[in-house]
């Protein structure tokens, strides 16, 4: 018997508003705190209280949907709600939460969602898989055999999770808005805008690339497939950069900068060194990164199509890291105690700074280069200009920024770091070669 039959009812006089059955599912909410249980509690004494006959499931969609178009307002995006909740909550919630992410996009036309939103919805796979002319929530119980009391208990530890994320810098226009409509509009068209700045087909090659590097068991074969997909991305991202000096040569006096900004979440442990191998890929790149700690993730600002750069190599050299990381097995002292925690992180610290510094020397040679063949009257002003646009971006964005220092415990890990992130080639040369 489906969730309609089940639990709807003829309406009764004393039978709720779907908007007063919301509200009190706001309510309840509140007094969750993160607590399961006491969500589920809360969900039997309410439905006991209204009864099972509410229009429950419609109530539950209209609450999902406002709490999710406050999440988007307070600069949360689809992937980073996903990210977040599968860090602290069961599987089955974060299955719900990705269903009612699908369904409020859903409410906007294609050309109302910007493209990026678009890609994050179809990375996490949020679809429209039941009919429409249904409640999201009554599908989802009547496909898990749910009794309303424990959908309510579910829709009020969502509501309660996602009340309780901190705000954060807004990085894409959420559905709906103006700016989203404009970006969404042009790309529906086909027409070139500054959301999509890199070539699916370049980023699909550089992604090739890395997942063959990651994979072999070779480390000359991963170079190789590694120093490729660097030379892919420097050439497309100096080539962009030409471009742009030379839609200035006109006299206008105003290069325009394309700023934009990037989430990277990052998991445990390790948080603190590994946001360090993400800042020195940014900083090699031209962007700027801000770690928030509590969150693990790191929002990288910078020129958009160096954002993109930055996110497709940090997640390789991550996973390059990880790997070379407990390959270097763990480590005991003298007297048989673990020290294998304070290897791991000074490994990463000192991984990570060394890549830096290869990254940088590979970036100023390729600097040089594009400036012999363009000339430095016209590259160098873009990138000043790309330089200050990213630092006001930041600033904006970010007006309270602390700077932390970290410390390295292990001579052994930090030795170990820097031999491994030695054998990573970094070399661009061949990007700028004609």
């Amino acid at each position: 018997m489906s969730f309609r039959n089940r639990f709807h009812r003829q309406p009764r006089e004393s039978e709720l508003t779907v908007e007063l059955l919301g509200e009190e599912l706001r309510r309840a909410s509140l007094a969750c705190a993160g607590r399961p249980l006491w969500a589920g509690h809360s969900a039997v004494a309410l439905v006991g209280r209204f009864s099972e006959g509410q229009p429950w499931a419609a109530a539950a969609n209209l609450a999902m949907g406002a709490a999710l178009a406050e999440c988007w307002r307070r600069g949360w995006q689809p992937i980073d709600v996903w990210q977040i909740l599968r860090r602290r909550v069961r599987d089955e919630l974060v299955e719900f939460v990705v269903g009612a992410i699908a369904d409020e996009a859903g409410r906007y036309a294609p050309a109302a969602v910007h493209p990026r939103w678009r890609a994050q919805l179809a990375e996490l796979g949020a679809t429209v898989w039941w009919d429409r002319s249904v409640p999201y929530p009554e599908a989802w119980a009547d496909r898990a055999g749910t009794a309303v009391a424990d959908l309510v208990g579910i829709v009020l530890e969502a509501l309660d999770h996602l009340a309780r994320l901190p705000g954060q810098p807004v990085l894409l226009p959420p559905p709906g808005s103006a700016e989203a409509t404009q970006v969404g509009a042009a790309g529906s068209t086909g027409e070139s805008d500054a959301s999509t700045p890199v070539d699916a087909k370049v980023l699909a090659k550089v992604r090739a690339l890395l997942a063959k590097a990651e994979s072999t068991e070779f480390p000359d074969e991963a170079d190789a497939f590694f120093a490729k997909a660097q030379e892919l991305m420097s050439r497309y991202s100096l080539e962009r950069a030409a471009v742009d000096a030379l839609a200035d040569s006109n006299g206008a006096g105003t290069i325009p900068v394309r700023t934009a900004g990037r989430r990277i979440w990052l998991d445990n442990p390790y948080l603190g060194a590994k946001s360090m191998l993400v800042g020195a890929v940014a900083r090699a790149n031209r962007c700027r990164s801000v770690f928030v700690s509590g969150l693990g993730l790191v929002t990288v600002i910078g020129e958009e199509t160096d954002t993109d750069i930055v996110e497709v190599l940090t997640t390789s050299l991550l996973v390059q890291a990880g790997r070379a990381m407990l390959a270097a097995g763990s480590r005991i002292d003298q007297r048989g105690q673990s020290r294998t925690k304070s290897f791991r992180q000074s490994f990463l610290i000192s991984y990570a700074q060394r890549i830096g510094e290869r990254l940088n020397a590979a970036a100023e040679q390729a600097e040089s280069e594009v400036s012999e063949s363009v000339g430095d009257g016209r590259l160098l002003p873009v990138l000043a200009a790309r330089e200050r646009a990213v630092q006001e971006r930041v600033s904006e964005l970010f007006p309270r920024l602390v700077s932390r220092r970290v410390s390295v415990s292990n001579n052994a890990g930090w030795t170990a770091g820097r031999a491994a992130a030695d054998l990573a080639v970094l070399d661009v040369r061949r990007a700028v070669r004609r």
